[in-house]
């Protein structure tokens, strides 16, 4: 396995790749790697020949009430990990090599960027585009992947990807869960006894909610204020959001008449946890 911090020699690696007609495939994480990366990996490696794990947390993505410095990190256990999957190239830049001055140019995400996450982090989303943009030219993907948990940033990318014409595939990979339901997360790790015992009320919280669906309701406003009041009754954290909106397209809708998400944020002392499930017009689970 490769491990470099350079962006010439990322660059010179997969040219070599590409000249030998390999496929080439993308994991943009922030590292701290768990389950769900790991499925990532397993996927893109499954699908590919050559298999890019980048690691970097970036800064253009937390807004100025976010502690960039606590999100969690570990460095060596991310690359015995990705060794141990047999990735064959760690992607593993600092803030200078990424950005080494002042962005003469800034990406703005003008749909699917101002609801969910993006409404209560302003810039987050312009953030995600800069540095994919830049991971995307700099690594020259044929398949890029993202877990399904964060939805919004999947059709964020998306809209990166139709709308740039980067010649790349999107490949989404279901939201890898606990035992007990709940989303995995780096910043799980954050929650303290009593958080983790009431974090999985959030994703049974949508279970609720698809449920109603299911039994016959289709007014979208309906089935948030329930799942709210189900949410509330089973969690001291605070809640920031619980919305159903129109997928990928991410627009406000009031009756139920396609695809959709139901999608749900929570504060806790220390962490920030998301879930979500997309369903079909036929009530179908889809993610």
């Amino acid at each position: 396995m490769e491990v470099s911090k350079n962006i010439n020699n990322v660059q010179q690696t997969v040219l070599k790749m590409k000249r030998e007609g390999r496929m080439i495939g993308i994991v943009p994480t922030m590292g701290y790697l768990h389950e769900g990366h790991i499925r990532l990996i397993e996927k893109a490696k499954t699908d590919n020949d050559f298999v890019v794990l980048t690691i970097f947390v970036n800064p253009l993505q937390f807004g100025e009430s976010e502690d960039l410095n606590a999100y969690p990190r570990d460095e060596k256990r991310d690359l015995d990990k990705a060794e141990e999957l047999g990735v064959d190239l760690v992607f593993l830049p600092n803030e200078k090599t990424m950005y080494p001055g002042p962005l003469s140019l800034n990406i703005s995400v003008v749909r699917r960027a101002d609801v969910l996450c993006g409404k209560s982090r302003p810039g987050h989303f312009e953030g995600v585009a800069m540095v994919l943009t830049k991971l995307f030219n700099i690594c020259q993907p044929d398949n890029a992947y993202f877990g399904k948990k964060d939805a919004q940033q999947v059709a964020v990318v998306d809209a990166l990807i139709e709308d740039f014409n980067f010649p790349i595939r999107l490949n989404p990979v279901d939201t890898v869960r606990e035992h007990d339901g709940l989303a995995k997360s780096s910043r799980n790790v954050n929650l303290t006894s009593g958080e983790r015992m009431e974090a999985p009320s959030i994703h049974q919280a949508l279970e609720f909610g698809k449920d109603l669906f299911c039994r016959g309701e289709k007014t979208a406003g309906k089935i948030v204020e329930q799942t709210r009041q189900f949410l509330e009754a089973r969690t001291h954290g605070k809640i920031d959001y619980i919305e159903l909106l129109s997928y990928p397209e991410l627009e406000v809708i009031e009756e139920i008449d396609q695809q959709v998400i139901l999608a749900a944020a929570v504060f806790y002392k220390k962490a920030r946890l998301i879930d979500n499930i997309i369903i079909n017009k036929d009530g179908c689970i889809t993610m």
